[in-house]
């Protein structure tokens, strides 16, 4: 049976939903791929199969990859007696791939839509460089967790030794975004959440400023003419702006839709423009604000306010 990941959006931020942003297919894939050619024969995959435990092979050439053959396809040709024919006649030549800079996120996107076992990894040039499973994933946030969960306990007991850190009263920092850079989406919410981090912010409301900020770097990425995220920490007060130079958006009440996006096919192809980022932003605030004009731009504000209750 194919792992899964566990993912609940609905029950509000997590430490994995929030570490999927961070992390990148790269993180996570294994980089040792068992890869065969379009001249080898079916059974000769299946005895790749067998010598290594798979259940995918990817067909490639001079590093690219050509297609993929799947456990599936060699019980096919056992079943019709077709289990020597060359693999170029039998491959699947219509393969789904991630990108190695997609965040991971968008790879449990993949497995829940697709409902495959396996995904090629591919990066400059379309070389393929890995292949990533559901237990890739699971195994990669687990180590992950373990790091975050010893990253806090030094942060804290660095904290017991010095209770009063000298830090400044107003914390500020922008980023500038360009549109359709996917290979930087994140980079701004990442540097949010070490800064707020190492500020001592908790550990809670760390993971929602990122989570905020990303769903927004990632809307100005894919839908905007370029902007810039700003962030400003004031006490107990995190304030996170999203400011675009266009196209502005006609219709706010649609956009803030769950499931609403007017992102192109091309967009979509990538796993992205899923029409859930400003949602989410909006359900992750505790204050949440949004103006736009056709032509102009959008700006976007969402406030986090350190309260007993909220952190």
């Amino acid at each position: 049976m194919m792992a899964t990941v566990p993912i609940n959006t609905d029950s509000g931020p997590s430490v994995v939903l929030e570490l999927l942003y961070r992390l990148k297919v790269r993180d996570a894939m294994s980089g040792s791929v068992v890869t065969g050619s379009a001249d080898m024969t079916l059974r000769e995959i299946q005895l790749l199969m067998k010598k290594h435990a798979i259940t995918g092979v990817p067909i490639v050439e001079q590093g690219r990859l050509l297609g993929l053959v799947s456990i599936g396809d060699i019980i096919q040709a056992l079943d019709e007696g077709t289990i020597n024919q060359l693999v170029r006649e039998r491959m699947n030549t219509s393969v789904i791939s991630l990108d190695e800079d997609m965040p991971l996120s968008f790879a449990v996107t993949y497995f829940e839509r697709y409902n495959y076992g396996r995904f090629p990894v591919l990066g400059p040039g379309g070389s393929l460089v890995g292949i990533i499973t559901a237990s890739d994933i699971v195994r990669r946030l687990l180590v992950a967790m373990n790091e975050e969960i010893s990253k806090l306990e030094k942060r804290i007991s660095t904290q017991n030794q010095d209770n009063a850190p000298d830090v400044p009263t107003v914390m500020e920092m922008s980023f500038a975004i360009a549109p359709l850079d996917f290979a930087k989406a994140g980079l701004a919410s990442t540097k949010f959440k070490k800064a707020l981090t190492e500020r001592g912010c908790p550990p809670e409301l760390a993971r929602r400023a990122a989570i905020i900020s990303y769903e927004l770097e990632l809307n100005q990425v894919i839908h905007s003419v370029g902007g810039v995220m700003r962030l400003k920490m004031m006490d107990s007060i995190i304030e996170i702006t999203a400011q675009d130079e266009g196209p502005g958006i006609p219709d706010l009440e649609k956009a803030m839709q769950e499931g609403y996006s007017t992102a192109n096919e091309w967009i979509r192809s990538l796993g992205f423009g899923a029409g859930m980022g400003l949602p989410n932003a909006k359900r992750v605030a505790d204050r949440f604000t949004i103006t736009s004009k056709v032509g102009k731009g959008t700006t976007v504000t969402a406030i986090l306010i350190c309260s007993p209750g909220r952190n």
